[in-house]
């Protein structure tokens, strides 16, 4: 029989509506980060740097890309003939279809896998937050308090705690309540959607709850377990969590990789991030580019000006183009003349020669004033602004568009334009 001490399940089904249109066809795990990477590859990479040899990543939205991505798990070391990675969609069973309804019903539904290896410890991991962690201190801390779940826990402000399920603890560490996004929060100590569960616990839990419906971690799961009278502990992390569920925090943490001393350094020997990598001529700078603070991906062609921006691999930058505090995805044309400030541009967008992103007075979106805001213009993937038209702030454009789509050659400030369909 196959014994495993400790095996991870990775949740990287979400679609990840608060990015907008740059996950309206893909997952969000599988969003580029860094120029470089995407942001599965960060709790894989912890996975394997923590020792971790065996993950599950269930997938449900979108998944062609992101299983593309991962393959057979060559880049983390995880093509293993004993664990490994596997990908877990849903799929159909003798009685009945089903797609996954919530992140504990994910996990029911493949108690199979789990058994299949028989753990004593099951972790849950979230594929869309960036951070590094050793999952083998969490799991010594768990052993040590000889607890039936663990939750880590991070100290986030307190004006976001309502987004996050918070945890009150008592002085030894262990959470005496437990509150799914309160509208008015007692603690700012929020889970990280990281758990891990003595799988005796959680298969137990999971059967019972199972005809719940949605059912969720959060919610359920965790609840259940405090009311069963389950030692439920709260790991604290120290080091470097964003969860970036929203364009502001999204554009904010590819931003900070830039910093003279970035928080989150991509750069350290000892916990590589790994990632799927092709084989790509090297970059080059043009003796007129002008390059400051930045990152910029393999292959990529500047002859402009970019300054303060994360650059994705195969980009071009015309002659007189200006890129400012900008993300930009693998694949762009940016042609000559053209202006960009606090842009999110997705993969192969074409943006036509002097037109100018990111420029005026700020106003709010119009259509979804909650997802296209934070001052940013976002660009889907394989869009194309054509030459000479100006875009304000707060805008979201999505699909190929031509001149007749800009009335006087402008999208103002909190305009939209889609026509790709999100």
């Amino acid at each position: 029989m196959i014994k495993k001490e400790m095996i991870a399940m990775l949740l990287a089904g979400g679609q990840g509506s608060r990015l907008g249109v740059l996950t309206s066809k893909l997952a969000k795990p599988a969003v580029a980060f860094g120029g470089k990477y995407k942001i599965i590859d960060f709790p894989l990479s912890n996975c394997i740097n923590s020792g971790i040899d065996t993950v599950g990543v269930l997938t449900q939205y979108r998944p062609l890309r992101l299983n593309q991505h991962i393959g057979i798990g060559i880049p983390w070391d995880l093509d293993r003939n004993i664990g490994g990675v596997t990908v877990l969609p849903p799929y159909e069973k003798s009685n009945n279809s089903e797609w996954y309804t919530g992140t504990a019903n994910a996990i029911y539904q493949n108690i199979e896998f789990i058994d299949y290896y028989n753990p004593d410890y099951v972790l849950i991991l979230s594929g869309d937050h960036i951070y590094k962690m050793d999952y083998e201190h969490m799991l010594d801390y768990h052993k040590s308090m000889n607890a039936d779940v663990t939750l880590a826990t991070y100290q986030v402000p307190w004006e976001e705690a309502s987004r996050f399920g918070v945890v009150i603890t008592n002085d030894d560490g262990i959470i005496s309540e437990f509150e799914e996004k309160p509208e008015n929060p007692r603690s700012n100590k929020a889970s990280m959607g990281i758990y891990i569960f003595n799988w005796k616990i959680l298969r137990e839990a999971l059967v019972t709850m199972k005809d719940q419906p949605g059912c969720d971690f959060g919610k359920h799961i965790i609840p259940y377990c405090h009311e069963n009278g389950n030692k439920i502990c709260a790991y604290d992390f120290k080091g470097y969590w964003k969860d970036v569920g929203t364009l502001g925090s999204y554009w904010e943490a590819n931003m900070e990789l830039v910093d003279i001393v970035p928080e989150f350094n991509l750069y350290e020997e000892f916990w590589k991030i790994y990632t799927k990598t092709d084989a790509i001529p090297p970059q080059y700078i043009d003796e007129a580019a002008k390059v400051s603070k930045c990152i910029i991906g393999e292959g990529t062609e500047i002859y402009g000006t970019v300054e303060n921006s994360v650059i994705g691999s195969c980009v071009t930058i015309g002659e007189g183009a200006v890129v400012k505090d900008s993300i930009i995805m693998n694949g762009v044309t940016i042609e000559a003349g053209a202006y960009v400030e606090k842009g999110i541009i997705a993969e192969n967008v074409k943006v036509g020669a002097n037109a100018k992103l990111g420029v005026g007075e700020e106003a709010v979106n119009e259509m979804k004033p909650n997802i296209y805001a934070f001052g940013l213009v976002t660009i889907g993937e394989n869009s194309v602004i054509p030459e000479g038209v100006t875009i304000g702030k707060n805008t979201a454009i999505f699909g190929d568009t031509d001149p007749s789509d800009y009335p006087d050659g402008t999208l103002p400030s909190g305009g939209s334009i889609i026509k790709a369909g999100e």
